[in-house]
């Protein structure tokens, strides 16, 4: 009994030097395939309204295969007496014999949900959809929302911002007009007052929504004003008469 108390407290000893205990205490550590990250253009419309696009996928995906293999491995620790009195801590792995599988390539469409006001950079996961490894959990697969350009609208944050072409006319006296936005609804734009060339004028809550919220940007609009190629003597003496 006292001999088997000692070896107790000796092998105690050494776990306290060497680190660890048994296999009962060593901590199981999972694997895990690799992440794959996808870049994904969204359009503004889809960015603005909410959406869905569906992306072609391909992955490996694991088969069975013919044959055995290794497999559950873990390491064992256990102590050797070396001497009267003396231990030696050994680790010895030790490994289970599974069926073979082998890795094929397959390809599907992912449908992957856009939702309103998500901003650049933002991801939407698909939990362990990535890379599989054998003996492990996969990796996960994640799209990474990028705004594809744009013809009309440019967006910074949570703002829009786009730019008018008025005539000269219109610049000077004012005018009537519309533009569409992107869920096509109508943007009164009309003004009375002179408008200047370069001119920005701001559109509240006419932006970019909020990703999770009800709030939303502000759209910037610059004027551009188009002048004439030329003049005839009579209608620039009538500009003179008028301005001057």
């Amino acid at each position: 009994m006292k001999q088997w108390c000692l070896l107790v407290l000796i092998s105690r000893v050494f776990c306290s030097f060497f680190g660890g205990g048994g296999a009962e205490e060593e901590e199981e550590r999972i694997v895990k395939g690799d992440d794959v990250i996808v870049e994904l253009d969204a359009t503004l419309e889809d960015l603005y309204m909410g959406g869905s696009l569906k992306v072609w996928r391909e992955k490996n995906i694991l088969k069975p295969a013919p044959g055995k293999r290794r497999c559950n491995c873990r390491n064992e620790v256990y102590h050797r007496q070396i001497g009267p009195g003396m231990f030696q801590q050994v680790t010895e792995q030790v490994c289970e014999q599974c069926p073979n599988v082998k890795y094929e390539r397959e390809g599907y469409f992912v449908t992957v949900d856009i939702e309103k006001g998500m901003q650049d950079g933002q991801e939407v996961l698909f939990y362990e959809d990535g890379e599989p490894i054998i003996d492990g959990e996969p990796g996960d697969l994640r799209f990474r929302i990028r705004t594809a350009p744009h013809d009309r609208f440019r967006r910074e944050g949570n703002n829009l911002y786009t730019t008018i072409t008025i005539t000269l006319v219109q610049a000077l006296v004012g005018f009537e007009k519309t533009i569409k936005h992107l869920d096509e609804h109508l943007v009164d734009i009309s003004t009375k007052a002179v408008t200047k060339p370069k001119e920005v004028k701001k559109f509240i809550g006419e932006g970019m929504p909020l990703h999770v919220s009800s709030k939303k940007g502000d759209l910037f609009l610059t004027f551009e004003v188009l002048f004439p190629k030329s003049l005839t003597d009579d209608q620039k003496l009538m500009i003179k008469e008028i301005l001057g």
